[in-house]
């Protein structure tokens, strides 16, 4: 059995993102697949989607709709989902087969590692493998000392990667980030290509699959973090607030 799950809580993705993620993952997977949603609300969620409530987590201040729940897949409320568990965002589209995420460095923590940080051993937590009972503790120590804890680290992804070291990153080329990847080469005349070697391609940010699709969508109001490209990048935004690219035609075929 190669289990996989993945998480929806709030408003910001509907239930067609699971049932498409459901498809792809029974469609490049062998064997029996056991795919689990842990979800607040399973309204439109197709019939062969598993689905477990989303656990109880102490968050502390962050809010409900904070990636620090991501953590919750740890609980022991779901303790009957064990051995090797693939996760998998929302926001990803599949492309070729999963199998290998499943027998590579078998018992390790695998995980993406974060495109903007290479060499700082951080991870990107859209695709990681895990073993539940393994992870428990980290989720326990987060609920018991989530302010320290969101002092220290920016994100879930960050403090998951130290709390779980040492972990092992996936080969490079199976993870691409349409974002960083994708779009690099891309533009006004040429289309976003799927990389050589590519197994998932990540959404994460601006622009999710559909936008990618028709190779346009608004950019997103929240500036970056560092001072001096605030006032260029609220300008631009002002001035420009649609952005446009090449519409990737492949998001259609395979994001279903």
């Amino acid at each position: 059995m190669k289990t996989v799950i993945c998480i929806k809580w709030g408003t910001l993705y509907g239930p067609e993102y699971v049932n498409k993620l459901n498809s792809m993952v029974r469609r490049h997977l062998t064997g029996d697949v056991r795919f689990v949603c842990v979800t607040d609300n399973a309204d439109g969620v197709d019939p062969t989607v598993e689905i477990r409530p989303l656990p109880a987590m102490n968050i502390g201040d962050v809010g409900f709709t904070t990636g620090w729940r991501k953590l919750s897949i740890f609980s022991s409320e779901l303790r009957d989902i064990s051995g090797p568990i693939l996760f998998l965002d929302l926001d990803v589209i599949v492309v070729d087969s999963l199998d290998p995420f499943f027998d590579f460095e078998p018992g390790r923590f695998c995980i993406i590692e974060n495109w903007t940080q290479m060499g700082q051993n951080v991870g990107q937590s859209s695709v990681f493998r895990y073993e539940r009972e393994k992870c428990e503790p980290i989720l326990r120590h987060y609920e018991a000392e989530h302010d320290e804890i969101t002092r220290r680290w920016t994100n879930e992804q960050m403090y998951l990667t130290d709390a779980a070291s040492p972990v092992k990153f996936w080969p490079d080329e199976w993870c691409r980030s349409f974002k960083h990847h994708l779009m690099k080469d891309a533009g006004r005349r040429k289309e976003p290509a799927i990389p050589p070697g590519a197994r998932i391609i990540i959404f994460h940010g601006a622009p999710n699959p559909p936008e990618a699709a028709v190779g346009e969508w608004k950019r997103p109001n929240k500036i970056g973090s560092k001072p001096l490209e605030r006032p260029f990048k609220k300008l631009r935004n002002w001035l420009f607030p649609i952005q446009r690219i090449t519409p990737a035609t492949w998001v259609d075929e395979h994001w279903k």
